[in-house]
């Protein structure tokens, strides 16, 4: 048994090298740099340790800029994706002819470049000299105003923003959930019709339960990956976040450290690791609700 246990390690150890590494070296270095004051990168000195550059960047228009348009962006684009690609991967579960090609087809987004697709996007809602993009020609024909969606107000940037994640994301959320539904075990589905079960008894008591765990698995990833967007927004609105007033958090984080603004590193770990809290206390609460919620 001891052998045995010895083995174990030996075959764990160079993940563990790996792990502590990359992963909770930088961890603790990032920490130790969000606590040093006057923190000055050529010379690698710093002049104490404290919470100051926590208070700087709660106090940064910047910072809390990025954090409303991050939150919005979350609150927005999970719940939609994730019940749309629900709702899309029933349907193609439910179609027999042509369903790989369909499949196929929604997943095309997942493998594109996201630059790509991030002109693709400018093409469509930006307004030029020359043309007033595809999207306003749609609302002239609809007799409706003209809107700059990527140069304009607000709320018609955060509109393309959230509608463009929600485009990228859903393939691969289609995907997973197709392949989830595929799994359902068929005799609870014909015990059900042979009960006379309306479909929609089944979608909630039979199929929802039995998918639960997957839903849960999208939903938690899919807020870990809204809280660190940040090419996205550049797709669409370029490098400068912060002139377009659509930066998000992780984009601070990286215009302290490299943009207008970088030479921080101290700003921008102490932002990081907000960032960490965020995301792992989101995380706890999804984990406790899902006791209730998820069926294992």
């Amino acid at each position: 048994m001891e052998e045995n246990n010895r083995k174990a390690w030996l075959y764990l150890l160079p993940a563990g090298i790996l792990l502590a590494v990359f992963m909770i070296y930088p961890l603790i270095d990032v920490m130790i740099y969000s606590i040093e004051e006057g923190y000055n990168s050529a010379s690698q000195t710093s002049y104490g340790y404290g919470i100051y550059n926590f208070r700087y960047i709660l106090r940064d228009t910047y910072f809390l800029q990025a954090v409303r348009n991050t939150f919005l962006m979350v609150v927005i684009t999970v719940p939609i994706s994730t019940g749309l690609s629900l709702l899309i991967a029933f349907a193609l579960s439910s179609i027999k002819a042509l369903k790989n090609l369909f499949q196929t087809i929604y997943f095309l987004p997942y493998v594109t470049n996201t630059l790509a697709v991030g002109l693709v996007f400018m093409i469509l809602f930006k307004k030029t000299a020359y043309t007033e993009g595809m999207v306003n020609l749609l609302l002239h024909f609809f007799h409706g105003p003209s809107i700059d969606f990527i140069e304009g107000p607000y709320w018609a940037k955060m509109f393309v923003l959230c509608f463009y994640v929600i485009w990228i994301v859903m393939p691969f959320k289609i995907l997973i959930l197709t392949s989830a539904l595929a799994s359902v075990d068929q005799n609870y589905y014909n015990a059900a019709k042979v009960d006379g079960t309306s479909p929609w008894r089944i979608f909630t008591r039979i199929t929802l339960p039995m998918i639960s765990p997957t839903v849960f698995y999208l939903i938690i990833t899919g807020f870990i990956g809204a809280f660190k967007e940040y090419s996205d927004a550049v797709a669409l609105f370029g490098t400068d976040l912060n002139e377009a007033g659509m930066n998000t958090i992780v984009g601070y984080i990286y215009d302290m450290l490299y943009g207008n603004s970088g030479g921080y590193p101290s700003y921008a770990s102490a932002a990081a690791i907000l960032l960490f809290v965020v995301i792992l206390t989101i995380t706890v609460i999804n984990l406790l609700v899902s006791r209730s919620h998820v069926y294992y």
